[in-house]
């Protein structure tokens, strides 16, 4: 199944805290194959703890505007870009659609955002012990904010990104489930984050985005 097929077959619309999407099954076991294959710094090797956010540098969660580098912290993160392609053929496969004029086109009817002018980023993610994300709403250069869980050696489904309403209450967590994910446009209302939990091993995931701001992978319009 394609990534487009599972949003328009295996996705369901919520509206609580914020307008949402959660669907299953868009990745191939080759695309979940690199995503756990992929390399990615421990910063408790570097005796660094996770501060909240993703850069780990501190920054704050309010909505805000852009850092296109993605922070400080880059050595802890593991962007798909040209240099680095080949490392990635089935998660290049993924970018290729999300670059097709059928895949923004439609992705932009649900989010009523227009996609046409944007560029793709995709980062494969590894979160480790004493990961959190404090609640945030995304920068507003991100048209669309997506992420994809793995989840094949058992940890919690706990482990999913809480939801929060207007006064920070939590009122849902997406669930960790293998091979499943959530999408949403961002906006001043769209608080999310990760509250501090048990993490045994570590949560893998991918974020992927529609940007403004210039990737090495436009839209193809």
């Amino acid at each position: 199944m394609s990534f487009l097929e599972s949003l328009k077959n295996k996705s369901n619309y919520l509206q609580e805290p914020f307008p949402h999407w959660e669907f299953s099954d868009p990745l191939t076991e080759a695309m979940i194959n690199e995503i756990y294959n992929t390399e990615i710094d421990d910063p408790a090797r570097y005796q660094i703890n996770y501060d909240g956010t993703r850069a780990i540098d501190g920054g704050d969660g309010k909505f805000r505007e852009g850092i296109a580098d993605g922070g400080k912290g880059v050595k802890f993160r593991c962007f798909l870009e040209k240099h680095n392609a080949k490392e990635f053929p089935e998660l290049l496969k993924l970018v290729n659609e999300l670059q097709s004029k059928n895949m923004y086109q439609h992705i932009g009817s649900l989010i009523k955002k227009d996609l046409s002018k944007s560029f793709v980023r995709l980062e494969v993610i590894s979160d480790r012990k004493g990961f959190w994300l404090k609640p945030h709403c995304d920068i507003k250069e991100k048209l669309l904010s997506c992420l994809l869980f793995v989840n094949r050696f058992g940890e919690s489904e706990e482990l999913g990104t809480d939801f929060y309403n207007d006064k920070l209450e939590r009122v849902k967590t997406v669930p960790y489930k293998n091979n499943y994910g959530y999408f949403f446009s961002s906006n001043e209302n769209s608080w999310h984050g990760m509250e501090k939990k048990e993490i045994k091993k570590e949560r893998r995931c991918i974020q992927i985005n529609y940007v403004t701001f210039k990737t090495d992978w436009p839209v193809i319009e």
